[in-house]
């Protein structure tokens, strides 16, 4: 993961493309750097070619009369002149030997543990160059491009522009590539050169985008006479970079040196920055007590935030030299990580539609993006065989907001009663009691009073308290809420497995369902009787999220749509609405919830993995039924409902790529060994439940004293902690995992991110319920690792 030291300024030489001097400027830093006094260490990761004419060796050659202070290093060495992922390809066809090619994170992890190792052997400061091969898009040993393939490092980055025809465009091109990866580009330096004199337009070109761009002679052309070549180039280096440091040279290796500095500075001031000027959502302030309670993420990638830890328990240590610390992203960001940070693909696509559209008023307009989206969800989506229509949103609280919104009317409108005003306002919603469905203040009015309502809150309807299902030492457990437990006979059903829970339709007949479906429809009958107006159901299927991730028995909730559509109960079937914003989309395993519980809805929503998480957007499927309900020659009968930036261009593009990358997921290798892991011992159940979290290791977290229960389903971990004090409030789960924040030194291969460093993991908790969650295509290593550091915090509290 990222790199940053306070005695070891770092920066990575990217070139606009090949034979564009790469070499020859970093020689003329990395000497630069030696006249300051500094120790300097030059890295070329992979080199291909003769030996005698590589970059490292070029830096020796030329080191000078500093050359004490010069360590030079190449980690991969092939002899064919050839691009990296082919010249590895020869070498092991010629040698016969068999040998893979060495993976992207064997590559990372190579420069990584090289990086430590220098940073430890720095007395006071030094400077580091890491010279790619290449151009920015040139293939590694894997054959990914080196913008993707490096991008684990975070190096912030000189660019080295092309002086030669084409190179305005090939600059640019590369300044580009990296700024959609996120890189840091410092500086920009190239060549003057007196006929294509591209320094004269790049120069002014970067200073309007506030980047450091400047110019150095253009070195001596080769000769073939091997001694004169030597002193020719000799002559040249002595020239732009002179015994009295007065060069443009020495100038740039100045702004780099600042460059780094006013880094250091401006992450250092943001604790106290951030908490004199931001309001944090779902943080009590008075709780923090000093400035070390910021979490400071300085860039992202994969499964993990890159934090900023000024202060080192351990100055030398090996592990604990890097300012910057991999941490687990614990909560998938909130929920909303399907593919992992800054997935170069998603960047892309959002890039590509803000050029091609920006935002565009959508109303009785279209576009690609938006109509592509809107298909695939109704069509081959979650959508398919009940959906007609999609309606975008901002969110899925305001796509909640919509849901309501076409339940209600669709309601008002088929039962065919002329509904006073006041009556109208007073429309009441079936839900279960740890529901919720969004901050703002409508969708608040669709759950039961609790910590996320507001004063204006008016809960509308009646909410359930449901069964849950969980896993209680080993065994599959179904908890029976008081309304069920008190009455005279408690039926109780023996589970093999997950997926016999999840059967539903094999436990329609059963004495259980006939309890639940008893008890739903008294209640129901009830409320009727006593002037209640019941309008829609609105559920979170299978896992209600911020209610402290409670699994509701599918049973149940299959059994709750049943009675809303029976004619016995009511005249008309009641909309059935799914919030599927937090499970929806393979986050449990399955593209939605209808398949589990064997009944589609009427209205359903989405967001969060709809969008990669790389930003806002929702969007409501609803059936035709619904939207007939709003289908006429009146205006005033439209859905008068919207946002400024409903359908926005970048959303669906972005919705788009993701959803293209999660379909070649769900036929992946990694997948398919994970459901394996759960296939239960019977073969007939008709939907096969799985985790990416292995099955062996939850049964024994559910043996642990300390817990109560634990689930798991598709890339969601739930714990509950054994807590007198449960609830919200409760701070039990907080206290007792606050060793995995941190990393793991002792036994960094309980725990090692992408380059070797051991991560702490960053999670957040839900009273006395911590809950743990992956992407969609978290390698199974990193999810080990995270079970290794619950497993060693949880099953033995006290230490």
């Amino acid at each position: 993961m990222s790199h940053l030291y306070r005695n070891l300024r770092i920066h990575q030489i990217f070139g606009a493309n090949t034979d564009v001097g790469k070499t020859i400027i970093t020689t003329a830093l990395v000497k630069a750097s030696a006249l300051n006094l500094k120790n300097v260490f030059y890295l070329k990761p992979v080199s291909t070619g003769a030996p005698q004419d590589a970059d490292d060796q070029h830096i020796k050659h030329f080191a000078g009369a500093y050359k004490d202070l010069i360590q030079t290093k190449c980690l991969f060495r092939y002899s064919d002149p050839v691009s990296p992922h082919l010249a590895v390809k020869l070498a092991s066809k010629n040698q016969n030997d068999g040998h893979s090619t060495p993976s992207d994170e064997t590559f990372i992890t190579a420069i990584a543990d090289y990086i430590r190792r220098c940073s430890v052997t720095v007395p006071r400061s030094g400077h580091m160059y890491v010279e790619t091969a290449g151009g920015v898009h040139s293939p590694t040993l894997m054959g990914t491009t080196q913008a993707d393939s490096y991008r684990p490092l975070f190096l912030p980055t000189l660019l080295i522009g092309d002086s030669k025809l084409g190179g305005i465009s090939s600059t640019i091109s590369a300044y580009e590539s990296l700024i959609l990866r996120g890189y840091i580009i410092d500086a920009v330096i190239l060549f003057r050169e007196d006929y294509y004199r591209n320094s004269e337009y790049l120069i002014p070109y970067f200073a309007e985008r506030g980047v450091y761009a400047t110019d150095v002679e253009s070195p001596p052309e080769r000769v073939d006479d091997v001694t004169k070549d030597y002193s020719f180039t000799e002559d040249y280096y002595a020239k732009i970079v002179p015994t009295s440091c007065d060069s443009t040279i020495f100038d740039t290796l100045q702004h780099l040196d600042d460059a780094h500095i006013r880094r250091l500075d401006k992450l250092d001031s943001m604790p106290k920055r951030t908490i004199d000027a931001i309001w944090w959502p779902f943080v009590q302030h008075g709780m923090i007590k000093t400035e070390k309670d910021v979490t400071v993420i300085d860039s992202a990638w994969s499964d993990f935030f890159s934090i900023y830890e000024p202060s080192s328990k351990s100055p030398l240590s090996f592990n604990e030299q890097s300012l910057l610390k991999p941490q687990l992203d614990g909560s998938a960001s909130w929920w909303t990580q399907a593919l992992g940070h800054s997935h170069p693909s998603l960047a892309l696509a959002a890039a590509n539609a803000a050029g091609r559209y920006g935002h565009v008023m959508f109303p009785q307009a279209t576009h690609f993006p938006a109509l592509q989206l809107a298909e695939r969800l109704v069509h081959v989506g979650p959508g398919k065989g009940w959906a007609s229509r999609a309606f975008f949103s901002d969110n899925g609280s305001t796509a909640m907001e919509v849901a309501l919104k076409m339940a209600l009317r669709s309601f008002s409108v088929n039962s065919r009663h002329p509904f006073h005003p006041s009556e109208k306002k007073n429309l009441g919603i079936i839900g279960l009691k740890g529901s919720y469905h969004g901050d703002t203040i409508g969708a608040m009015d669709a759950s039961e009073e609790g910590v996320y309502t507001c004063e204006w809150h008016q809960g509308r309807g009646y909410w359930f308290d449901p069964p849950t299902v969980s896993m209680q030492k080993g065994s599959i457990k179904i908890s029976l809420p008081t309304a069920l437990s008190t009455t005279s006979q408690n039926p109780s059903e023996t589970f093999k497995s997950l997926s016999h829970v999840y059967d539903v339709n094999a436990r329609l007949d059963t004495p259980l369902a006939i309890l639940y479906r008893n008890h739903i429809e008294r209640t129901l009958q009830d409320l009727k009787e006593h002037g209640h107006k019941l309008a829609a159901l609105v559920l979170e299927p299978l896992v209600m999220g911020a209610g402290g991730m409670i699994f509701v028995d599918p049973l149940f909730q299959r059994l709750m749509v049943e009675v809303v559509r029976d004619p016995k109960i009511f005249q008309f079937p009641l909309p059935v609405i799914f919030d599927e914003v937090f499970v929806g989309l393979y986050r449990l395993g399955h593209q939605s919830s209808a398949p589990l519980l064997r009944t589609n809805p009427d209205i359903s929503v989405y967001a969060k993995i709809l969008t990669g998480g790389l930003l806002p957007m929702g969007i409501t499927l609803a059936s035709d039924h619904i939207f007939q309900a709003f289908n006429s020659s009146n205006k005033t009968d439209a859905l008068l409902h919207g946002h400024s930036y409903t359908a926005h261009a970048i959303g669906c593009q972005v919705a788009n790529t993701t959803l293209d990358i999660v379909e070649q997921l769900v036929d992946s290798q990694p997948w398919a060994e994970a459901q394996r892991k759960w296939e239960s011992e019977d073969q007939d159940v008709a939907c096969k439940i799985w985790s990416f979290w292995d099955p062996n290791f939850v049964d024994s977290m559910s043996h642990l004293p300390a817990i109560s229960e634990v689930m798991a389903l598709g890339t969601v971990l739930v714990i509950k902690l054994q807590d007198n004090a449960a609830g919200y409030a409760s701070q039990s789960a907080q206290v007792i995992l606050e060793s995995i924040k941190e990393s793991n030194t002792i036994n960094p291969t309980v725990s090692a991110a992408p380059g070797g460093a051991p991560f702490g993991i960053h999670y957040r908790t839900l009273g006395n319920v911590a809950y743990f969650m992956t992407s969609l295509n978290t390698p199974r290593a990193t999810i080990e690792s995270v079970e290794n550091r619950i497993w060693e915090a949880l099953s033995n509290p006290t230490k």
